[in-house]
C-alpha cells in the first residue's frame, strides 16, 4: 500500500468515525449486520397502537453497519395516488404523526407535500443527519433545512408501512439524541454542512426530472453504470426504484463498509443485503452528479480493496 493510499484510508476512517455515536467508532467489524426481529404492536385501552411502550432497545444503527430496517426502499405515493384517496391519506398521515409525536416528541408538519409529512428537527445538522440515517433504513426521506421529510401514502398500513416510518425516525433520533453529546452531534453535522470541496448532498433526481427528462435520464443511468463497473469489475444494474442504481458488492461487509465510505462524501446510500444501492442524478453545481458518483465510488472502491488486499473480480 503506497504512503497516500495509507493517508487516505486514515482520513476516511476519521471522517466515518466523526459522524457515527460513540459506542459504534472504531469498532466496525463488531457491528451485527443482522436483525434482532420486529417488535410487535402494544394497543392501549382507546383501540390505538401505543408507539412509546414498544421498544426497549433498537437494532444497530444502519449507518453503522446494522441492519436496515427494510429490506428494500420505502417511497411516498405520488400526488396522483394521494389526490385519489385523500381520507385513507389523511388517517395515515395523522397516525405516524401522532406515533412520531410520542415517541421522539417533536412537532410534525403534517401537509408538506403529497406523499410527505414534516419531522421538525432541532437544527439543520440534527435533519442533515437523519437523513441519512433514516435513508440507510431504507425508509425514503428528504430535508429541507431543519425539517425532516417522512414518506407517506394512502396505502400504507399500521403494522407495515406506517411502522416502518415511525421504527426508522425512532432508531435514528434515539442514536442522535440519547447517544450523542453537543459536541458529537455538532462535529458529525459538520461532516454534511461543511464539505471541504463544497459539493452539494447528490440524492437521487426527482420523480418529475424523470418523467420530463426520460432520455437523460437513462443516459446518466447508463452512464453510471458502465463507469462504475469499468472501475470496480462489479456487476451495476437500474434499480427498481427510480433514482437509484444497485451495485453488486462481493460481500455484505463490502457493501457496509462502502455503504459509510460513500456517505462521509456527501452521496446518499442504502443497503440491500449485499448490494450498495446509489444515485443517479445528472445534475451538479460544480461536475455532474452522474460523474461525481463514478468518481466518488470507483475511490472507494479502490480503498476497499487496498485495506482488505482483494483483487480485482
Amino acid at each position: 500500500m503506497t504512503v497516500q493510499a495509507a493517508a487516505d484510508l486514515a482520513a476516511l476512517d476519521a471522517r466515518i468515525n466523526a459522524i457515527l455515536p460513540p459506542q459504534y467508532q472504531g469498532c466496525y467489524q463488531s457491528v451485527s449486520p443482522n436483525s434482532m426481529g420486529s417488535a410487535a404492536l402494544k394497543y392501549g385501552a382507546d383501540g390505538r397502537v401505543t408507539w412509546d411502550d414498544i421498544w426497549t432497545s433498537f437494532c444497530d444503527l444502519a449507518l453503522a453497519g446494522g441492519p436496515p430496517h427494510r429490506g428494500t426502499l420505502l417511497e411516498p405515493a405520488s400526488a396522483e395516488e394521494v389526490a385519489a384517496e385523500p381520507v385513507k391519506y389523511q388517517q395515515v398521515v395523522e397516525e405516524i404523526g401522532r406515533g412520531l409525536w410520542l415517541v421522539i416528541k417533536l412537532p410534525v408538519l403534517p401537509r408538506q407535500a403529497p406523499g410527505w409529512l414534516g419531522l421538525v428537527c432541532q437544527n439543520e445538522g440534527m435533519a442533515a443527519w437523519l437523513l441519512r440515517a433514516v435513508t440507510a433504513e431504507n425508509v425514503a426521506a428528504r430535508q429541507q433545512r431543519n425539517i425532516l421529510l417522512l414518506p407517506a401514502g394512502p396505502h400504507f398500513r399500521l403494522a407495515k408501512e406506517i411502522k416502518n416510518v415511525i421504527t426508522a425516525a425512532a432508531k435514528s433520533c434515539h442514536h442522535w439524541m440519547s447517544h450523542m453529546s453537543a459536541e458529537e452531534q455538532a462535529t458529525a453535522a459538520a461532516v454534511f454542512l461543511q464539505q471541504a470541496n463544497g459539493s452539494e448532498l447528490l440524492q437521487p433526481t426527482s420523480a418529475e426530472f424523470i418523467r420530463a427528462r426520460p432520455e437523460e435520464y437513462r443516459a446518466a443511468v447508463s452512464q453510471v453504470v458502465a463507469g462504475i463497473h469499468a472501475a470496480t469489475g462489479w456487476p451495476v444494474t437500474a434499480s427498481l426504484n427510480s433514482g437509484w442504481v444497485n451495485v453488486q458488492c462481493p460481500t455484505v461487509e463490502a457493501a457496509v463498509w462502502l455503504l459509510r465510505a460513500v456517505i462521509v462524501e456527501n452521496v446518499l446510500a442504502r443497503r440491500e443485503e449485499n448490494q450498495l444501492c446509489l444515485p443517479v442524478n445528472p445534475s451538479g453545481e460544480t461536475e455532474p452528479g452522474t460523474a461525481r458518483l463514478v468518481r466518488v465510488f470507483a475511490h472507494a472502491g479502490r480503498l476497499w480493496q487496498l485495506q482488505t488486499g482483494a483483487l480485482r473480480p
